[in-house]
């Protein structure tokens, strides 16, 4: 393969930044407050705004409703934390008519109903069309529950049935809890009586969750992972991420890109240059085996503690080519700074 055909995206998300008010254990871009703010330019904003535009595709309930899979999200990173920004870039949606837009937040913002009903308030006159409020033990660590209901209360109010909650599983068993406060990951699993955090709730083995997530799954072999797809698939047209550094990012896999997405008619029209690519050129292949030894021939050897998962094998893989060369997928490299701390 020379050139490998990128599809045309047709929802995702933008990544304001990775600047985070939390270190989720499970975040798979491994965003936390120690990130540079690097927020994402106005002009740069525009720019990936007017690319999307007329790529994103709406719920298939309309334009104006939010699904999880469909239209865009605006996301980090925590949004909120530039709250000015955030504005702009929903009008920026807005006035290009982007459909089914929505942001996702971590709600650490919500100190109080007026703040929060203000805030919420004024990106829905700015055009957003509904939010997506993150709800899991891992966010819990960091923001008293009592701040998520609170944003999911005034969210519904302002939003209607624009209001998506991910995941509800443990909205539910917070409130069975009493939960008001933050929690800790060990008091919740104690609590809850749920060693396996993920038993019951989608879970990605993929970015910090690979690492700092390692005590409750069972570990194996790389060659166990040998040959499972990647799923979602590598390359995929719903639900791929756009950065602040102008990396289009595919599907959930913090760390890598496609390419630029200032060159995304390119991408999609001619494709990327797989020779100059080589980690992508296996991984687009779907050929762990052929990165494993990739990056052996460098010097990597297999951990004596296993891997929880593919994504868990393929990060350890790629981090540690990020330490003996230059491979420009491999970006931005900071998230290999922050992915296991």
């Amino acid at each position: 393969m020379a050139k490998a055909h990128i599809p045309q995206p047709i929802s995702g998300g933008l990544l304001l930044s990775y600047k985070c008010s939390a270190a989720c254990r499970h975040c798979m871009y491994a965003c936390s407050p120690k990130w540079k703010g690097d927020w994402i330019t106005k002009r740069d904003l525009e720019r990936v705004l007017s690319l999307l535009a007329g790529r994103i595709q709406p719920s298939p309930w309309g334009a104006q409703t939010v699904s999880l899979n469909y239209g865009l999200h605006l996301t980090g990173g925590e949004p909120f934390l530039n709250f000015e920004l955030l504005v702009e870039a929903v009008q920026m949606a807005d006035a290009l008519r982007i459909p089914s837009t929505f942001v996702e937040t971590n709600c650490f913002w919500c100190g109080d109903d007026e703040m929060a009903r203000e805030q919420l308030t004024l990106l829905k006159e700015a055009g957003l069309q509904g939010i997506l409020v993150s709800v899991n033990p891992f966010y819990a660590e960091y923001v008293p529950f009592e701040r998520t209901e609170r944003c999911i209360r005034i969210s519904q109010e302002v939003f209607g049935v624009n209001v998506m909650v991910y995941q509800l599983a443990y909205y539910n068993r917070f409130r069975q809890l009493g939960l008001k406060e933050r929690l800790p990951l060990e008091d919740y699993a104690a609590r809850a009586g749920d060693e396996r955090l993920a038993e019951q709730v989608e879970m990605f083995l993929m970015g910090r969750a690979a690492r700092r997530l390692r005590e409750y799954y069972r570990a194996y072999p790389a060659r166990h992972f040998f040959h499972e797809p990647c799923r979602p698939p590598f390359l995929r047209n719903w639900h791929n991420h756009f950065d602040n550094y102008g990396n289009f990012l595919p599907g959930y896999c913090g760390g890598i890109s496609l390419g630029q997405w200032k060159d995304l008619d390119t991408l999609v029209s001619e494709g990327v240059e797989l020779d100059e690519h080589p980690v992508l050129r296996f991984l687009i292949a779907e050929d762990l085996p052929g990165l494993f030894h990739f990056a052996h021939d460098f010097g990597y050897r297999e951990s004596q503690d296993g891997y929880v998962s593919k994504c868990d094998l393929c990060l350890d893989l790629r981090r540690f080519l990020v330490s003996r060369g230059d491979f420009p997928e491999l970006t931005p490299k900071e998230f290999y700074v922050h992915v296991a701390t």
